[in-house]
């Protein structure tokens, strides 16, 4: 029986494994003190008009901050310069442990266009994206891809490239970790991109947006280009139900010549106040 039980019991670890999924090493990673930043550079950070950044923006160790029109709802440099310090040394451990997940990564070469994947770790390569990436699944799923290789052969490009999150998916969960430089020109994009290389670790934006954050070892420059950061993206909408059935029942006070719930009904009424909009 004791066997039997035995048995039993690792059928059915090994089956909620296949099922379920356990949670790999990558599941695991966390930015630390990187998390709170839209954009984190490292020598230099530049930003132009028509440009937005909806979260902080820092530099470390460099100190190189331009901002020449863009939109930023957010702290900037010199009052992240402390947080900047612990938040790049976070980003690189980052960078680090995912780089090692190239070892067991399913090779995805080419524009990734038409591709719709579930969570896991990728291998792309150098190829310019383009076209729609789906990524599916859970709000709790994870998706990572690496470009193995330094310089040209690490680089991320991408134009006109769309990632679409369905399923529940979030970007915030996404993990874009190249070997070298990248480049995004007009292209709505999602994810953590992590630029960890000390030479060729930069990240370009010509237009387009990005949904999460943008983290360099070496420049940032946004060219007419938006960020919206992870924090932002995690604020729930307003729940407007409530407002919705006082509005209705005040309405309808207002008609019947009632003293409506907010106990002022008759005057809001007589005043022209009938709620209509929710604010006179």
């Amino acid at each position: 029986m004791n066997n039997l039980r035995k048995h039993l019991s690792t059928w059915l670890i090994g089956t909620a494994a296949l099922l379920f999924g356990v949670s790999p090493a990558w599941a695991q990673v966390s930015l630390g003190a990187a998390a709170p930043f839209a954009i984190l550079g490292g020598t230099a950070v530049t930003l132009t008009v028509g440009s937005v950044t909806v979260g902080d923006v820092g530099v470390f160790p460099g100190s190189a901050y331009t901002n020449t029109g863009d939109l930023v709802s957010g702290a900037v440099p010199p009052a992240t310069n402390a947080a900047a310090v612990l938040a790049h040394s976070d980003f690189l451990n980052a960078y680090a442990t995912l780089q090692l997940e190239s070892a067991t990564c399913t090779a995805t070469p080419g524009t990734l266009a038409g591709l719709t994947l579930p969570p896991g770790v990728y291998c792309t390569d150098a190829v310019a994206k383009a076209g729609t990436l789906i990524l599916n699944g859970p709000a709790t799923g994870v998706w990572v891809f690496l470009v193995p290789g330094l310089g040209d052969k690490g680089a991320l490009t991408a134009t006109n490239f769309s990632v679409v999150m369905t399923g529940g998916g979030v970007p915030c969960n996404v993990f874009w970790v190249p070997g070298g430089a990248v480049t995004l020109t007009t292209s709505a994009f999602k994810g953590n991109i992590l630029a960890g290389d000390p030479i060729n670790g930069s990240i370009t934006m010509t237009g387009g947006t990005l949904a999460g954050r943008a983290l360099a070892n070496v420049a940032i420059t946004m060219t007419g280009a938006t960020v919206i950061s992870c924090q932002a993206l995690s604020v729930p909408p307003c729940d407007c139900t409530k407002y919705h059935e006082w509005e209705k029942d005040h309405d309808k006070d207002c008609k019947d010549g009632k003293d409506g719930k907010d106990g002022k009904g008759d005057k809001d009424c007589k005043d022209g106040h009938d709620g209509k909009d929710g604010h006179r």
